[in-house]
């Protein structure tokens, strides 16, 4: 950490914005970057702990290749959370200029699969997610050759069963068509490190060093063991362990994550630790959480945002993926503005932003398994991943993971998780789905490919270093079977091409499953026949839809009596059990059920909410696609009009209105009550008379006239 800026070989306008932010000299593995060739274009990949400064390198690396090489920089991750950070951090890079005298300019895209993205080409800095990458690829850009780095990040969930084959498919990509652009990895700390860096061809740079000391111990009855040996004891808060470790830190001045096992417990726990945690604000901040949480209640009336509105109040907030976009930024800003003294979440947030903690309360270290049905031990590496966001580097020297866990025993705990090494990576791409969908993406993109060139592709994957070659050879065949049965790719000797379908099914970027249940679908719809709720069926039960929630038992009779009213509307024969409880909840939201109301209803908070109606959206836009493929023109209207009802909840009389700038669906509603059912009636009303309607006002009357003098 000796080192200036002033004696390295980084580009000069990037040493000035480093200088400004405050940085003086560089860690350890950052340093070892530079050493091994960061800034000479080798391949590298960096495994190292949660806060190592690993953004900092690929920093480095983009500023030398935008400065020094003239070349673009696309920044992947695995999540839009984690797209916009980067996105964020990286504009900084807009105060640079190139050698041409333009002004670097970053951009960030992570949605709409079915677009080329052309207005990418004029960016430096591309920061995308892993799926919408793969999507652009599909498209063929015309500026990929222009890549000089392809910066990956979070590069240990190609384990990931979910999000893994596709950052393992970018990867063979990019090394087999883009080798002449550099590849920097970012990862944690993975067992198999070396085997993983020989696949990428890359420098191998693995790290334990942390910013911040990591002390990890297990609490056991009002003391907690550390692996340095020391032993804490913890005051007795009467309201359980978790808060007796959290009201411990606060004390020291320290903020607080909880990692609890589901988003109930998490609530739970927020509440359990308000009741003392508000004792510790003083009167300023009081002040400004109170505003803080007037902010989240804005526009917002469900239970789920007003318990976190009043906990706020107290210094304390929940984090899941049930909160709603807005409500999570502010409860994330505010925490790293050191206000809220501690954040209870699920798991899900330490693969998310970067919210670092003084201490890290593990709460369980089990977790619920869908496929198993039963609670299972996390892994070691999710342990790992849980702890990493222990220490805050700009606060603290040291960071605690604590691991409560009544029922284990101490050694046997440390042996695994705390002395344990991450388990290894292992490809996901074996999964029929992830095959069905990448083979699928090969052929629509390299028209008439060889199945040598297949076998080539597939052969630089992980999958071909960790599994047989006569087991990939037979997925592979069985794969490319059902894609030729289903008549999406075309056969003609040793040389495969897709059919109009295929190819259109991998633009959209939905599983081969999917389209051939929806061609089945609208091709057996009757003529003129209204299919509401047929289509939302097809939609919600389809292998990409998500969240997919299961029916609880008192959700079943409110199936069974949709099914019995709307019976005529559906595309295929089904009861009560082929339904879920997505379902739904979106039927009732294009009834307009507030969000509050489908909380009470059927459980579904209004994060989840959100992802339904976006997932759905997508969908629906593809079975669209699908119907016009099919010739099935008279269905078009009425899938299009089900869409607009999806994209702002409302029934289908508000459509004209909703398409009003700052229009939705309440105001949308008010508006018809008020007799104003269409563009006309509105733009022929007086701009005081419209003001009156409620939730209109003068300004926002004297807006929608401005836009009528357009129409």
């Amino acid at each position: 950490m000796k080192n200036d800026f002033v004696d390295m070989d980084i580009p000069n306008q990037f040493k000035v914005i480093l200088n400004e932010l405050g940085y003086k000299t560089l860690y350890p593995p950052q340093e070892e970057a530079i050493k091994r060739g960061l800034l000479d274009g080798k391949n590298i990949l960096v495994t190292t702990p949660t806060a190592s400064g690993k953004t900092l390198i690929a920093m480095l690396a983009a500023a030398n290749t935008i400065l020094n090489r003239n070349a673009k920089v696309i920044y992947l991750t695995p999540l839009r959370a984690l797209a916009s950070e980067k996105f964020t951090e990286f504009k900084m890079f807009e105060n640079m200029t190139k050698s041409d005298g333009k002004k670097v300019k970053v951009m960030v895209t992570t949605g709409d699969y079915d677009s080329t993205s052309e207005r990418l080409k004029n960016a430096d800095v591309i920061i995308m997610t892993n799926e919408k990458m793969d999507s652009v690829m599909r498209h063929g850009i015309d500026w990929i050759d222009e890549v000089g780095l392809f910066v990956v990040d979070e590069m240990h969930l190609l384990g990931d069963k979910d999000r893994g084959p596709t950052l393992e498919m970018m990867f063979t990509k990019i090394r087999m068509f883009q080798n002449n652009a550099q590849l920097l990895a970012l990862s944690a700390t993975v067992t198999n490190v070396d085997e993983i860096a020989s696949w990428l061809g890359c420098e191998l740079i693995n790290s334990n060093w942390r910013p911040t000391e990591l002390i990890e111990g297990v609490y056991d009855y009002g003391s907690v063991k550390l692996n340095s040996g020391d032993v804490i004891n913890v005051e007795n808060t009467t309201k359980g362990p978790v808060v007796d470790l959290v009201i411990d830190s606060i004390k020291n001045g320290g903020q607080v994550l909880v990692f609890a096992e589901t988003r109930k417990r998490a609530i739970s726990l927020a509440v359990k630790a308000s009741e003392l945690v508000k004792l510790f604000l003083n009167d300023e901040e009081k002040m400004i959480v109170e505003k803080k949480a007037n902010d989240l209640l804005n526009g917002d009336e469900t239970e789920l945002t007003h318990t976190l509105a009043q906990l706020v109040k107290n210094g304390v907030a929940f984090h899941h993926a049930g909160l709603n976009p807005s409500s999570r930024k502010i409860v994330e800003d505010v925490f790293r503005s050191g206000l809220i003294k501690v954040i209870t979440a699920t798991p899900t947030l330490a693969a998310g932003v970067n919210l670092p903690a003084r201490r890290v309360v593990i709460s369980s270290i089990t977790r619920y398994d869908y496929e198993c049905g039963a609670s299972i031990p996390i892994s070691v590496l999710e342990y790992k991943q849980l702890c990493g966001r222990a220490g805050r580097p700009q606060y603290d020297t040291y960071g605690e993971a604590i691991t409560i866990a009544p029922n284990a025993n101490t050694e046997e705990f440390f042996e695994h998780y705390v002395y344990g090494k991450p388990e290894p990576i292992r490809s996901k791409l074996i999964n029929e789905k992830a095959l069905r969908v990448h083979l699928l993406s090969t052929i629509a993109s390299l028209p008439g490919i060889k199945k040598e060139e297949i076998d080539v592709l597939f052969s630089n994957t992980l999958l071909a270093k960790q599994y047989r070659k006569s087991t990939i050879s037979t997925k592979l065949e069985s794969t490319l079977d059902y894609l030729e049965l289903e008549m999406m790719v075309k056969r003609r000797g040793q040389r495969f091409s897709a059919s109009e379908f295929g190819t259109r099914i991998s633009l959209l970027y939905i599983d081969p499953a999917t389209a051939v249940e929806f061609k089945r679908a609208i091709t057996g719809a009757k003529d003129n026949g209204k299919h509401t709720l047929g289509f939302l069926h097809i939609v919600t039960d389809c292998t990409d839809f998500y969240p997919k929630l299961q029916l609880r038992n008192k959700d079943v009779d409110e199936v069974r009596m949709l099914i019995d009213e709307y019976e005529h509307e559906l595309l295929f024969d089904l009861n009560e059990y082929d339904c879920s409880r997505s379902l739904l909840a979106l039927y009732s939201w294009i009834q307009e059920y507030t969000d509050k109301k489908i909380l009470e209803l059927f459980g579904v908070d209004p994060g989840d909410m959100y992802r339904i109606v976006e997932t759905s959206d997508w969908l629906l836009y593809s079975l669209y696609e699908v119907a016009k493929l099919v010739k099935r023109e008279d269905l078009l209207h009425q899938i299009h009009t089900l869409r607009k009802r999806v994209k702002y909840g409302i029934k289908e009389e508000l459509i004209p209105i909703v398409s009003l700038e700052n229009i939705g669906r309440i105001r949308a509603r008010a508006l018809y009550r008020a007799g104003y059912k269409d563009i006309k009636s509105i733009r022929d009303m007086p701009v005081e008379k419209l003001a009156t309607v409620q939730k209109i006002g003068n300004t926002l009357a004297k807006k929608i006239k401005e836009q009528l003098k357009k129409v």
